[in-house]
């Protein structure tokens, strides 16, 4: 079993990497560690198949678990559960493999927003941004802190500086003139 691992494991490798690896472990069929991968080889590939599929991924958690249980063979208590030992570190190899399935990207049919030099991505509606912008500096920050970030009003005034209820007036002042710029805007010319 650990000769297949070996062998799998090779395809991958170079013939110097492959040499080193051989070297750091000399005579590898011979270390008790073959017979106990020959009988727990079914139950751990039914563990990484289990979370991977009938995969080249989950052929690799498979060797990938054989060779990090040989390296820490050596140091394995006599009297621990073999089976389950072998069983956790190919659910965490095949955990590893979906996580860096994730990490990689995905196709996608439409490329999304572009963001702008802020790195925040370009507003859809322009009108709204258009009359946000023209609105005084206090009543933008009120309205969007209010109602965009949704923080109370006593917030928002320890934020602009000034009482809870200027916050709450300029935040109404905001929206009253958003809601008449953009019905005009609405309306046309």
């Amino acid at each position: 079993m650990v000769a297949v691992a070996v062998a799998v494991v090779g395809e991958h490798m170079g013939p110097t990497s492959r040499s080193r690896f051989l070297a750091r472990w000399p005579g590898v069929n011979d270390l008790p560690f073959d017979p106990v991968a020959t009988r727990h080889g079914p139950t751990v590939m039914r563990v990484v198949r289990a979370v991977l599929g009938p995969t080249a991924d989950a052929d690799d958690a498979w060797a990938e678990t054989y060779l990090a249980a040989l390296r820490a063979w050596p140091d394995l208590c006599p009297d621990s559960n073999v089976e389950g030992w072998l069983v956790t570190i190919a659910h965490r190899k095949a955990i590893d493999v979906v996580r860096r399935r994730r990490r990689h990207a995905v196709p996608t049919g439409d490329a999304p927003e572009r963001p702008g030099a802020d790195r925040i991505p370009e507003p859809v509606d322009t009108h709204l941004w258009a009359a946000l912008d023209r609105l005084p500096d206090k009543q933008r920050q009120c309205v969007a802190y209010h109602h965009v970030a949704g923080l109370p009003h006593a917030e928002v005034a320890r934020i602009v500086g000034g009482s809870e209820a200027a916050a709450r007036k300029a935040s109404s002042d905001g929206i009253r003139r958003l809601r008449g710029e953009l019905a005009s805007t609405e309306e046309g010319p």
